[in-house]
């Protein structure tokens, strides 16, 4: 059986998107899903109790313990039948075909990473999926939590997701499973629809986050090869410099908010952890 677990914190109304585009999958495998609640507070929970009272392959666990992605995905993969875990998020869209591509990848592999698809919902011309493996820190390749599948018994040997590295949680889970031996693939068929964020605020909130989990990633895994770009740093730099004037245009605010978001997030996590990632 294959378990897909979601990870939900406020997620209405795109939960319900996500639900219906998991229920219409094709997969020869069994499979069910797991909606793990991170403490919403908008009726997603109950909404995917309403859900689940008519469909015996879905189930809901209360996550609000601890907050963060990580740990909903962990309380999730505990109530979790599968031999095989898949991940997707509440705010994104699986394709056709996404769920049988894990599963047959997974039948070579030990921990897969699918493809995103950065058009269906946003506004953007047509392109081809994007790969989600890439090598971070120019270390080794490394999938993302929203479209990634992973066998249960490499998944509990490593313990499963950090629920103190938020986010990156799904970089470090990929990289200690390859270190500890296991092997990664990718799932090209596996394609997830990824909802981008379109405000300044958002995106720049968004961005901030990620930012600080580069320091962290590198301050772990350097004896072990995760390396730092100082040249392309400060070219980043150096472009959020030049390109302030024009922030005025809606495109370059958006990606200006993208690039400073991560330069200042590495920034606080480099001076709180004291190793210097910009």
């Amino acid at each position: 059986m294959i378990s897909v677990v979601i990870p939900v914190r406020n997620g209405m109304p795109l939960l319900e998107e996500q639900l219906r585009a998991l229920a219409a999958q094709q997969c020869d495998e069994p499979w069910e899903v797991i909606v793990s609640d991170n403490g919403s507070n908008d009726g997603s929970l109950e909404f995917a109790r309403d859900w689940a009272a008519t469909r015996p392959n879905v189930h809901v666990v209360d996550a609000s313990g601890l907050a963060g992605a990580s740990a909903a995905r962990n309380a999730g993969v505990d109530v979790a039948r599968g031999d095989l875990l898949a991940f997707c998020d509440a705010d994104d869209v699986v394709l056709a075909g996404w769920l049988a591509a894990c599963a047959e990848a997974l039948k070579s592999a030990d921990l897969v990473a699918g493809r995103f698809d950065f058009w269906s919902l946003n506004l953007i011309p047509p392109a081809p999926p994007v790969r989600a493996a890439t090598r971070q820190l120019g270390f080794l390749p490394a999938g993302l939590g929203a479209n990634l599948a992973v066998r249960r018994h490499p998944f509990e040997e490593v313990g499963g997701f950090d629920e103190t590295c938020i986010p990156g949680e799904d970089i470090d889970l990929c990289w200690r499973l390859q270190l500890r031996g296991f092997t990664f693939a990718e799932a090209p068929a596996a394609v997830v629809a990824k909802r981008a964020r379109s405000d300044f605020h958002s995106v720049f909130v968004q961005a901030y986050a990620y930012g600080k989990c580069g320091p962290l990633l590198h301050k772990r895994y350097r004896k072990a090869g995760a390396g730092r770009d100082l040249k392309g740093a400060l070219k980043a730099w150096a472009w959020l410099v030049v390109s302030l004037p024009r922030i005025a245009q809606p495109t370059r605010r958006i990606e200006w908010a993208r690039g400073a978001g991560t330069r200042l997030g590495r920034i606080e996590a480099s001076i709180r952890l004291r190793v210097f990632f910009p």
